[in-house]
């Protein structure tokens, strides 16, 4: 059960509504984790700017799932494995390629260190070593690229963090969690 509640349209003030409406508009949908995001619009807004930024650069769509499937297996947040899950495979990963990601690699050997090196900036807090660097540009990363992939692990483990602290309802086709072995 959700600790912190969405905000419905009906419980929505003006400003609050004006935004699902844009993201209704944009998705066909509001998901819950933008809901929640909605008791502060101000921060609602700061990660859909984010999100338009991070959307718009150089890393295709399939590598920014990839991303985002690992972190949420890592940070063990069931909600954002579950949407992007979904979203996934409308970018066109198949069940092994997601099953791939959420064990912290790719059947595509570049996105396998993309993948990678997001884990090890989670992992080791942004301190990451020169040679996690150097196999991002030996794999054909720029660094506008790197810029790109530090940006999704953050954007990606603030939703996490906001998935697990709320604890926000699955709107989405649930995916469990894999147990660490």
């Amino acid at each position: 059960m959700s600790r912190i509640t969405t905000v419905s349209n009906e419980s929505a003030n003006t400003e609050q509504r004006n935004l699902l409406d844009a993201i209704q508009s944009q998705l066909g949908m509001v998901p819950n984790f933008l809901r929640v995001f909605a008791h502060s619009p101000d921060a609602l807004k700061a990660f859909l700017g984010l999100h338009h930024i991070a959307n718009h650069g150089s890393l295709d769509a399939a590598t920014r799932e990839r991303i985002a499937l690992a972190l949420a297996q890592q940070n063990e947040c069931e909600y954002c494995l579950s949407a992007h899950t979904a979203i996934g495979r409308k970018a066109g990963l198949n069940g092994a390629e997601i099953e791939a990601n959420r064990a912290g690699s790719s059947q595509d050997a570049k996105a396998a260190v993309a993948v990678k090196f997001a884990l090890a900036l989670v992992e080791h807090k942004g301190d990451v070593t020169n040679a996690e660097l150097q196999a991002m540009s030996d794999a054909g990363f720029s660094e506008a690229d790197i810029v790109e992939v530090i940006t999704h692990v953050g954007m990606n483990v603030l939703t996490n963090i906001l998935g697990k602290a709320s604890r926000v309802s699955i709107d989405f086709q649930k995916v469990a969690l894999k147990q660490a072995a």
